[in-house]
């Protein structure tokens, strides 16, 4: 066997790559991460240094992982400011660390990509991979970040730390329709969807189902103005752009999902009749049974149009296309009352000779039990079961 890093996922041949992903994840594609290294997405100036991991034999790639040198801590969705902090405080440097993750991503998928059937073999042959690379790099840390949970069993078991967290996701029933879904839900939720539903329904509001066959060049012009204006509003950056949005929608169209509220009450200026501005809209992907929630932007406000566009329209696609599970993005208890369940998410970390190794530990812990409680106290928005 022939263990490379590289640097660039362009040196991994695509094909290759995409025979060891599941369930077509999107994030998970050569594709997908192909275009944030392109248009400088995954790169120095936001902290992320691809060193992807990929174990050839005999010039056949079996074994894969996504993999970055890390210079801060944006966007992982895993906060670990509490332990960079406790080094930096001791004048040990917390970074560069290595993270496995799809970078501005909180959504689960494969971290450690291998050839069918060969898990006990090739897990421990990448871990030790990074293990060494961190000895001789003098990296502080691994961290792997929303794997899918065989992988993650496999990481505890192997003596990686185990950090949970709560997200928001909404589970089909082999709903037939939209009715079906709300006739599960308690009469009061029942109501408030029907209510916030029908809101936009009584306001000068167009919304448009596109993919990346249907969406036009104007369309993602816009959704790019949309994204911005949304982390400007954060005081955030914005680390994605129109190329990255225009060739992921490109390779893969019939995985991109991207739905535009137009406000038929206005014209952009030198339009033609009948044009109307389009205001705002949110962006979604699709595996072969789970659809994302990734981002969502506005111009103007419009009540109840949020929910309608992320959530609604997302589950809608679900019922319609059979996908089992619709994950619309991290945190959010108002998700609940949306039909969202609390689901435990997972993130495993190695630190490397550590001299805060116990107290970590401790710390994880205590941060389980947090986790475990507070999903315990909510409650969930479906009638009991006669």
């Amino acid at each position: 066997m022939q263990i490379n890093i590289h640097s660039e996922i362009s040196q991994i041949p695509g094909d290759s790559w995409n025979k060891l992903v599941k369930d077509n994840n999107p994030f998970v594609r050569h594709e997908f991460l192909s275009a944030l290294e392109t248009h400088g997405c995954a790169s120095q100036e936001f902290g992320w240094h691809p060193c992807h991991i990929a174990i050839y034999e005999e010039d056949q790639l079996v074994a894969a992982m996504p993999l970055y040198t890390k210079t801060n801590t944006y966007g992982e969705f895993v906060f670990d400011h509490a332990w960079s902090d406790a080094y930096h405080r001791n004048n040990i440097p917390y970074f560069p660390k290595l993270v496995s993750s799809i970078p501005y991503t909180p959504a689960s998928g494969q971290r450690l990509l291998c050839e069918s059937g060969r898990s006990d073999e090739l897990y421990p042959l990448l871990i030790e991979t990074i293990k060494q690379f961190a000895g001789e790099q003098n990296y502080s840390s691994f961290h792997c970040l929303f794997a899918n949970s065989d992988e993650q069993d496999w990481l505890e078991d192997y003596g990686l730390l185990a950090r949970h967290d709560c997200q928001f996701h909404w589970h089909n029933q082999d709903y037939s329709t939209f009715d079906d879904f709300l006739a599960k839900l308690t009469p009061k939720k029942r109501k408030n969807i029907r209510q916030e539903r029908r809101r936009v329904e009584q306001q000068a509001v167009n919304l448009r189902i596109l993919n990346g066959h249907t969406a036009t060049d104007e369309d993602w012009k816009n959704f790019s103005k949309f994204y911005e204006q949304t982390f400007a509003e954060k005081y955030g950056t914005a680390t994605l752009n129109e190329g990255f949005f225009k060739e992921v929608a490109h390779a893969l169209p019939d995985q991109v999902i991207l739905v535009l509220a137009d406000d038929l009450s206005k014209q952009p200026e030198g339009s033609d009749t009948g044009q109307e501005e389009c205001i705002a809209g949110s962006l979604m992907f699709a595996s072969d049974t789970i659809l994302y929630g990734r981002h969502w932007g506005c111009i103007e406000q419009i009540d109840k149009l949020h929910f309608e566009a992320c959530y609604y329209q997302g589950i809608e696609y679900c019922i319609e296309h059979k996908l089992q599970t619709f994950e619309p993005g991290a945190q959010g208890e108002h998700k609940i009352a949306r039909g969202f369940i609390p689901t435990l998410t997972r993130s495993s970390h190695w630190l490397n000779n550590s001299p805060f190794q116990e107290s970590i530990e401790n710390y994880v812990k205590h941060e389980q039990a947090g986790v475990k409680a507070y999903m315990d106290s909510l409650k969930s928005p479906y009638q009991e079961e006669k």
